[in-house]
């Protein structure tokens, strides 16, 4: 049999729910372990899921095809990416992940972890042969998951309320806004176990799809709901695996996860920030960081760089907020395990930590950095080949580029290394980038102001759309 069209994107294997059939799940779960698991200290094979309505029946195939394959799962149950990654990493054993993150409820995904860590890019191509060849003989069998284990979200739990003081959000009002985000309920108690009084907002037993980066309106009306109704210092929330946070300030604005993450660096003392062309250029300016790594966009280019360095006081992140630790990091009440994988909660509670250690708001620790502001959308539904050559064309046309706007026509920089970013003479960037985990193109903006940013970008949304429309690609 042909795989249907279920494929690695920017961190990990997606595709339509109906297309993880028990052919494809096990034709890729026999690829990973057989290609990517070989160091395993046992046979085991860790098992979460997001709160998608087809996570479990998935998980369940999981579990089968291990089974079939001659390995043990361990089922998590309903757990943030992070905890699943932590539980399996601290046994040196691989797990999978049943997640579709943000992009839509009708998509799905697996995200694999080796017993060391995160899959990286150079392990997708040997999965992908190995499965080519299992599915040719793919046997029949029974979805099975052995009784839900809890550790791995306790442990997750435990990893903060542990390594912070119990008063450390002492005096703080939060609001969590819980939408469908499988760990809303470790978000909540945790911020309460460290002092928080929390507020539960828009809790959804329907899964509802948040991408931090780019907000849906009706999820953004939500929050600014939740802010009118109460005196809350902030909103919080994460996306639906509990990968990427998301952090509304006092007056309703939403802090950057670049931002979270330049301002957890900093709290953590980290020498090396390793993060995407996308991140903010005022951390370059800031002076906060001995070195400073760009890579392509996804989390498996940061993990690679991060071990590169290979040495103390490493961390990651990326623009949509989700922070890695590639090294041990001691704080004032306990000691933070390396973590070299997507985590929504440490930068949440870092922020909010140090709002309240020093007696300020969180818009107050924003303002410490440069002033540069990056905000990201995105057109959704539109066919890869038609973003790619569009993207293109953008590199390749001054026309084409000044119909989008004239400062792009003779700009100070084109960088091609993941999209088309653009660098005018009065140092603007607008990146175009065709998502690797959807069908969606993507644009990020940044200038010296939250108001020319979100102009900026609006216009080149509309642009984008008007473009696509005309020639047809909608």
């Amino acid at each position: 049999m042909s795989l249907p069209p279920v494929s690695f994107g920017t961190s990990g294997l997606r595709g339509l729910s109906d297309g993880f059939t028990p052919d494809v799940v096990f034709a890729h779960i026999g690829g990973f372990v057989e290609t990517a698991c070989t160091d395993a200290r046992s046979r085991e094979v860790v098992i979460g899921r997001d709160l998608r309505a087809s996570s479990p029946q998935i998980a369940a195939l999981v579990g089968g095809a291990l089974t079939a394959l001659g390995w043990k799962p361990i089922n998590a149950g309903a757990v943030p990416t992070p905890a699943l990654a932590a539980y399996a990493l601290k046994r040196g054993i691989a797990a999978i992940m049943v997640t579709g993150s943000h992009i839509p409820p009708d998509y799905n995904g697996l995200k694999f972890y080796r017993p060391d860590g995160e899959l990286l890019k150079s392990d997708e191509e040997p999965i992908r042969a190995a499965a080519k060849a299992l599915s040719e003989a793919s046997p029949d069998f029974e979805p099975f998951l052995p009784h839900e284990d809890p550790a791995a979200r306790d442990e997750y739990a435990a990893r903060y309320t542990d390594a912070f003081s119990p008063h450390a959000l002492a005096g703080l009002s939060i609001a969590v806004f819980e939408h469908s985000a499988v760990g809303r309920d470790i978000l909540f108690n945790a911020l309460e176990a460290l002092g928080a009084s929390c507020t539960s907002v828009g809790r959804s037993e329907v899964f509802v799809a948040v991408d931090t980066e780019a907000v849906e309106p009706s999820a953004m009306a939500q929050i600014h709901e939740a802010m009118a109704a109460g005196q809350f210092d902030a909103v919080v929330s994460m996306d639906g695996d509990g990968d990427r946070p998301l952090l509304v300030d006092a007056g309703g604005s939403q802090v950057s996860g670049d931002v979270l993450g330049a301002l957890t660096a900093r709290f953590l003392a980290a020498k090396a920030v390793v993060t995407p062309l996308t991140s903010t250029s005022a951390l370059e300016e800031s002076g906060w960081f001995e070195t400073i790594s760009r890579t392509r966009i996804g989390s498996p280019y940061v993990v690679e760089e991060m071990a590169r360095l290979g040495a103390d006081g490493i961390v990651g992140f990326e623009a949509n907020g989700g922070f890695l630790m590639g090294s041990d990091f001691e704080l004032p009440h306990g000691r933070l395990k390396r973590l070299p994988t997507r985590d929504a909660l440490l930068p949440v509670i870092v922020v909010l930590a140090e709002a309240a250690g020093r007696d300020v708001s969180v818009g107050d620790l924003v303002a410490e950095l440069p002033a540069r502001v990056m905000r990201a959308d995105r057109l959704k539904d539109i066919q890869p080949d038609d973003a790619g050559a569009l993207i293109e064309e953008l590199a390749r046309s001054a026309e084409l580029r000044a119909s989008f706007d004239e400062s792009l026509a003779e700009p100070k920089t084109i960088d091609t290394t993941d999209g088309t970013r653009v660098i005018t003479a009065r140092g603007d960037v607008i990146h175009f980038r065709r998502s690797g985990n959807a069908p969606e193109l993507r644009c990020y903006v940044e200038t010296g102001s939250a108001q020319a940013t979100q102009a900026l970008l609006s216009a080149m949304i509309a642009r984008l759309a008007t473009h696509l429309n005309a020639r047809g690609n909608r």
